[in-house]
């Protein structure tokens, strides 16, 4: 019957996308070096401000062109709400919170991470356009989520 060589069909169909997707996942992580943003390290979330480098958030130069942006994810703010960087600088982003898990997105950039209590994330990119980019939580973080946001400016 017909009906038997369309399931067969579709069978094959969706053994060949899944092999399609498995290769794909493979090639970006092996070949070109993608991969899910881990976990650093742990620290004890009620000290957050006594433990370096989050007792000083912010940005600071750690090498020609490079930088690190130390972010702290506090209930419906980051802290600091504004990252100042230059254009083309590699910057490695460390961040982690204190309360809850939030979510740090940089709008328009590979740049997303979920900061989760006592979890330090770390991510590097590369800021090639000048401009503001928007920095908010993506992961519902209580009633003020709505208003959790900050900026990247990239001078």
């Amino acid at each position: 019957m017909n009906v038997h060589r369309y399931e067969k069909a579709f069978l094959y169909v969706g053994a060949v996308m899944l092999i399609a997707c498995l290769g794909a996942l493979l090639y970006a992580s092996a070949a070109l070096g993608r991969h899910l943003p881990g976990h650093v390290a742990r620290i004890d979330p009620r000290r957050v401000s006594q433990t370096p480098p989050f007792d000083h958030p912010g940005v600071r130069q750690v090498g020609p062109n490079q930088y690190d942006a130390v972010v702290i994810a506090l209930t419906w703010s980051f802290l600091p709400a504004e990252i100042h960087v230059p254009a083309g600088a590699d910057v490695t982003i460390v961040a982690t919170t204190t309360d809850v898990i939030h979510g740090f997105d940089i709008a328009g950039t590979r740049v997303n991470m979920m900061l989760i209590p006592g979890q330090v994330s770390r991510m590097t990119h590369r800021f090639d356009k000048r401009g503001q980019y928007l920095l908010i939580c993506h992961e519902y973080c209580g009633l003020g989520h709505h208003t959790m946001s900050g900026k990247v400016i990239v001078e």
